[in-house]
C-alpha cells in the first residue's frame, strides 16, 4: 500500500503547492514511485509541472465524481519514477455537486484504494480551505504535512485544522497523523522570523522538522517555467533545502 500524505493548510500562499511538487518530485529522484493528486482546484500543481490543462480530458474532477478511475487520469511527468494527477477549476462546481451526495468524504480514499498502479508514496496537494475536498484529504491519507509560512498570523486558524484533524481521526480515520510541521519562506536574517520560528516549535513539540524552506526567489520561478525547483536550479537554496527535507520525510514516515 502507498504511503499517503496530505500536505494542507487553510492559509493559502504559505509555499503548500511548492511544498507539494517538490517533495513529490525528490521522493520519486530517490527512486520510490510517486504520485502527485492536484486536489486543489486552483489546480497550480498541473501549470507548475508543465501541464497543458487544455489537453486534458480527464481530471479529478472526474475521479471525484467517480466517472472515471483514478488510474485513467493520471499522466507520467517528464521524470522517472513521477506522476501527475492533474485538475483544473472546475474541480470547485464538483466540490458543489459532492455536497449532498453518498460517501463524500470518502471519494478520494476510494478512488486510491482502487489504484492498481502500485505506488511508493501519494502526495495530496488540498486546497487552502477547510473545505470538503480538504476533508477527502484527511480521510485518504495516513500523514498530514504542515507547511507554515514563519509569519506573524502563521499560527491563527491552525486550531481549526487541528480540530478538523482530531474530527476525522474520530469519525473516519483513525490511523491519520501529524507527520511534521514545515517553516517556509524562512529569511533567517530577521528577528521576527526566528521569533515565529520558536513560537511555532512551541506550538508543536517535537513535531517541526530541522529542514527548513528559505525564502528564494529560484523558488519563486521555477512554477512559471512549468519545472521543480530540482529541474530548475539544483545548486539553488531551496533546491537544497526541500532535496534535504524530503530525506527526514523519508525517515519520519518511513518511507
Amino acid at each position: 500500500m502507498a504511503t499517503v500524505i496530505s500536505v494542507t493548510n487553510q492559509k493559502g500562499g504559505v509555499g503548500k503547492t511548492t511544498t507539494a511538487v517538490n517533495l513529490a518530485y525528490y521522493l520519486a529522484k530517490s527512486g520510490k514511485k510517486t504520485l502527485l493528486i492536484d486536489f486543489d482546484p486552483q489546480g497550480n500543481a498541473t501549470s507548475g509541472l508543465g501541464v497543458n490543462k487544455q489537453d486534458l480530458q480527464l481530471t479529478m474532477a472526474d475521479v471525484a465524481m467517480e466517472s472515471a478511475t483514478l488510474d485513467r487520469i493520471v499522466i507520467p511527468t517528464k521524470y522517472n519514477n513521477f506522476f501527475i494527477a492533474p485538475t483544473m477549476p472546475v474541480l470547485a462546481n464538483t466540490e458543489v455537486q459532492l455536497a449532498q451526495a453518498e460517501r463524500r468524504f470518502s471519494r478520494l480514499k476510494n478512488a486510491i484504494d482502487a489504484s492498481t498502479a502500485g505506488y511508493d508514496v501519494i502526495i495530496v496537494d488540498c486546497p487552502p480551505s477547510l473545505s470538503l475536498l480538504t476533508v477527502n484529504g484527511l480521510v485518504a491519507a495516513k500523514y498530514v504535512l504542515l507547511p507554515v509560512q514563519a509569519e506573524f498570523y502563521a499560527l491563527e486558524g491552525l486550531g481549526q485544522l487541528l480540530e478538523t484533524m482530531k474530527l476525522v481521526r474520530k469519525g473516519m480515520n483513525p490511523v491519520l497523523e501529524l507527520l511534521g510541521v514545515l517553516p517556509t519562506m524562512m529569511d533567517t536574517r530577521t528577528t521576527l522570523c526566528s521569533q515565529v520560528h520558536e513560537e511555532i516549535k512551541k506550538h508543536f513539540p517535537g513535531k517541526v522538522f530541522s529542514n527548513v524552506i528559505p525564502r528564494n526567489i529560484r523558488l519563486a520561478e521555477a512554477p512559471s517555467h512549468g519545472l521543480p525547483i530540482g529541474a530548475y536550479d539544483r545548486f539553488s537554496k531551496g533546491a537544497r533545502a526541500y532535496k534535504a527535507f524530503t530525506k527526514e520525510v523519508i525517515s519520519r514516515a518511513s518511507i
